[in-house]
């Protein structure tokens, strides 16, 4: 036990473990865009990349791959770092975007502007923010009572889900004529997606990396408990608020161009923690790494494990973060 906290402990050991996610990182990205009905090598992709030889690798690689991949590392990292955030500031191993009703709230308003005002798609990020920030500012005022408790966060989490899942199916019943979109936007897919979700999803993914790598310190001190935290002059309130807005943000842009993809912000930060520790100077990093390449390496097995035939990478998700979810249930 006490070679496992000196570990956990060693800047070192927390450097080579970020090392080792970045080689896995680069593994994964090479591995989706080579893998797949047409089978292309490694140097092939980098000189397609490079140069417009109109070919059919060309093709494939540059408008379905690569950005399908870098898509999976963009949202892979935005729900990672969510869960994260709300695993620090809820004091809860269990938080996680899609669990607590944060993505259903961001699902429920992204759903609303796709089947009642399609004409007006670029509004979906917006509409699934306001979503999720609704979700948690619910989540907070059902479960405060002299203090924030896992009991109260996860059933009131539970209720707020429930009751935007109820409005999500309510509204593909009364719109049943425009269901096929929202279906793929429920299950959760990277399927036809290209360069417009990653222009759409890169500046929040860019703006949340910055945040959380500035902010890390303080939230090492809000974990700490209310108490100590206000004795080393942070406002705790404030602190909470602004990190709750954050993974809201990061939730709900990956929600509005993948849909509802569950467990992702559940498995990462916690494996993360079992094998680092809770400073999130290193969390944070290592966290987002691991969300991408979780992800990618999740997609790319949905892709080709039944090809020509496509799993939507949320049922992936899904069949792996259910039995997770209960593991971490019983063990806490």
């Amino acid at each position: 036990m006490k070679s496992d906290i000196s570990l956990k402990d060693n800047k070192g050991f927390k450097i080579t473990i970020i090392a080792i996610l970045i080689i896995l990182f680069f593994v994964g990205f090479i591995l989706g865009n080579t893998k797949g009905t047409l089978e292309v090598g490694a140097k092939r992709i980098f000189e397609v990349i490079m140069t417009d030889d109109g070919s059919a690798e060309r093709m494939v690689i540059w408008n379905i791959r690569l950005p399908r991949m870098i898509l999976a590392a963009l949202v892979g990292a935005n729900l990672a770092l969510s869960g994260a955030i709300l695993q620090g500031v809820m004091k809860n191993p269990l938080a996680d975007p899609s669990i607590i009703g944060i993505s259903s709230g961001a699902g429920l308003f992204g759903i609303a502007v796709l089947v009642i005002f399609p004409q007006h798609v670029g509004l979906v990020p917006i509409a699934a923010f306001i979503g999720a920030m609704l979700a948690a500012f619910i989540i907070y005022i059902l479960s405060w009572k002299g203090g924030i408790q896992t009991t109260r966060i996860i059933l009131a989490g539970v209720a707020v889900s429930a009751l935007f899942g109820a409005g999500i199916s309510g509204m593909l019943v009364f719109y049943s004529d425009r269901v096929h979109g929202a279906l793929t936007f429920m299950n959760g897919s990277l399927s036809s997606r290209s360069w417009p979700e990653v222009y759409t999803i890169l500046p929040y993914t860019i703006i949340g990396i910055i945040l959380v790598n500035i902010f890390a310190e303080k939230l090492n001190i809000l974990i700490l408990g209310d108490d100590v935290a206000r004795g080393l002059g942070l406002n705790v309130e404030a602190a909470r608020l602004g990190f709750t807005v954050l993974a809201a943000l990061l939730a709900a842009s990956a929600v509005s161009v993948v849909g509802l993809l569950g467990f992702v912000g559940l498995i990462v930060p916690h494996s993360i923690r079992l094998i680092m520790g809770n400073d999130y100077n290193y969390m944070f990093p290592a966290t987002a790494l691991l969300g991408s390449i979780l992800l990618m390496f999740s997609d790319t097995f949905a892709r080709t494990f039944l090809s020509p035939t496509e799993i939507p990478v949320g049922i992936v998700m899904a069949v792996l973060g259910a039995p997770f979810f209960l593991f971490l249930l019983r063990r806490e």
